[in-house]
């Protein structure tokens, strides 16, 4: 009876050994917080799609943080990927195109604003998908929250796949999920009632009412709800956003979310 038992023994301080390294791996879709040895072992396992969100750092108005599109697209991406299922996400692009700095133009006439050109963004586009392609990764999609690059995504993503024709891998950017966080969710508040010179094109209350579902504390609510309307020189495009709120702004998240993972699994099912 000795044998059994002690059998039995180790079989249970194997399982507790097993279970609490279990227990030390993350529940996360985050590739920066795995290990190298977690990351390989989900790739293995059947999470081939890589999700790299790209943000910016901008001037979205006195009343919005600098880093509205990274906060934005980090926690669209997560909620992208969980919805998934098989996906990793990538550490945020921040620094992009936005105007050029000798003369300062676009965005770049505001402080705290960073600009590339096109083509270092573009390159760095390529570096970081033939990266993930190496380690095993077979779909390298691109998620840009911001509409000044997405011709720069869309010139990365043709060189990508020219060069890997025939290799199995495949890069490509969804056009759900710029087209839902921009005309089409302005179609989703006029549906609520709102008009277009309130929704805006740039810092009005779109673009504030989506921050506010994801990271509130990036918006200055007291001077927003108590200030007078905003102008092209604080920042604002063609909108106004003191009736921003974050309900407004979920209408918009759910919509990104639900239509980009349904345009991701068309396409790599096709795939």
């Amino acid at each position: 009876m000795r044998f059994p038992l002690r059998r039995l023994c180790a079989s249970a301080i194997l399982l507790s050994a097993a279970q609490a390294v279990f227990a030390q791996t993350p529940k996360t879709v985050l590739l920066e917080d795995l290990t190298w040895t977690e990351l390989r072992d989900q790739i293995k396992a059947g999470k081939t799609t890589i999700l790299i969100p790209i943000g910016g750092t901008e001037q979205s108005g006195p009343d919005v943080a600098l880093g509205k599109h990274n906060a934005r697209v980090k926690v669209l991406s997560q909620r992208i990927a969980e919805g998934l299922g098989n996906a990793v996400v990538a550490p945020v692009l921040a620094y992009v195109p936005e105007g050029g700095y000798a003369p300062p133009s676009s965005h770049m006439r505001f402080p705290g604003t960073i600009t590339v050109p096109d083509d270092v963004f573009e390159k760095t586009l390529e570096s970081a998908a033939n990266s993930f392609r190496v380690h095993g990764f077979r779909n390298i999609v691109f998620l840009g929250d911001h509409g000044g690059y997405q011709s720069d995504i869309r010139r990365a993503v043709a060189q990508l796949n020219k060069s890997w024709a025939g290799s199995g891998v495949r890069a490509f950017v969804p056009p759900e999920y710029y087209g839902t966080s921009s005309d089409g969710y302005s179609e989703i508040l006029r549906q609520h009632g709102y008009r277009n010179d309130e929704i805006g094109t740039h810092a009005g209350l779109a673009d504030t009412s989506l921050l506010l579902a994801v990271a509130p504390q990036m918006v200055r609510q007291d001077r927003l709800r108590n200030g007078s309307k905003l102008v092209p020189a604080d920042g604002v495009y063609g909108g106004d956003p003191r009736r921003s709120t974050a309900e407004l702004g979920q209408l918009g998240i759910d919509a990104i979310v639900s239509r980009t993972i349904s345009a991701v699994r068309i396409e790599t099912a096709a795939h």
